[in-house]
């Protein structure tokens, strides 16, 4: 993301500032480079549609506060792993790692300054925000690192560490219902799949991406699901 600077995979030259606009910069050049004319792949242009009309439904869904900016830095970084899984099958410790830390030092620090904030997490009675983060945590990383220690080559490691940052987020329980949401949404996928022989069932199937978009819907919607669940319980 910062170095080497956006560059033509082509032939590799610097794409200049002009033709960096989200969206308009892919229209006027009609999907190509400016200097060696090669196709800019079409989900450069879905993936910056997605993302700016996500950034618009989070802007109108939390108004002006902390939790937008927080959901919507995470969910862009939910975004790029998704589109990274879904075409190498890896999940980037570059980018796992340092959002994990920035998360803990963002938890910490609201920890300090008795912040928490409710509309993302849901707050089970503990006045220090870690304490849900460490639970959370433990959860999501324990959960997927056992399953791939049993399940070896059905899992990734790459799962595992995305969970555990899933965890820090989410918080303890909110992280149970991300992991739900991600099993019985790739689940449902891989049996659409196998019934309509787009796949068979030796293909592998990357989990990263349900992950990713388990964690977005929980950290929008994570405790009013949790809320309809213990209703229908109760």
């Amino acid at each position: 993301l910062i170095s080497p600077p956006s560059h033509c995979p082509s032939c590799e030259r610097k794409i200049p500032r002009r033709d960096l606009i989200p969206l308009l910069s892919y229209l006027l050049l009609k999907g190509h480079c400016r200097y060696c004319k090669s196709s800019i792949p079409v989900r450069v242009f879905l993936v910056e549609l997605f993302t700016g009309l996500l950034l618009v439904f989070l802007l109108w869904h939390f108004g002006l506060r902390w939790e937008l900016l927080i959901v919507a830095l995470y969910s862009f970084v939910f975004i790029v792993l998704f589109v990274i899984d879904m075409e190498h099958g890896i999940l980037p410790n570059k980018i796992i790692y340092p959002a994990a830390v920035a998360a803990l030092i963002m938890i910490v620090a609201g920890s300090i300054a008795g912040y928490e904030p409710y509309g993302i997490t849901a707050g089970m009675g503990n006045p220090i925000w870690i304490v849900d983060a460490v639970i959370g945590f433990a959860i999501g990383f324990v959960f997927f690192f056992i399953v791939a220690l049993i399940f070896r080559g059905g899992m990734g490691w790459g799962d595992v560490k995305l969970a555990g940052l899933m965890g820090l987020l989410a918080g303890y329980p909110l992280i149970i219902v991300a992991i739900f949401i991600a099993i019985v949404g790739g689940g449902l996928l891989a049996a659409l799949l196998i019934a309509t022989r787009i796949k068979s069932r030796k293909d592998a199937i990357p989990f990263g991406p349900f992950l990713t978009l388990a964690a977005i819907v929980t950290l929008i919607w994570g405790q009013h699901i949790l809320n309809w669940y213990l209703g229908m319980a109760l």
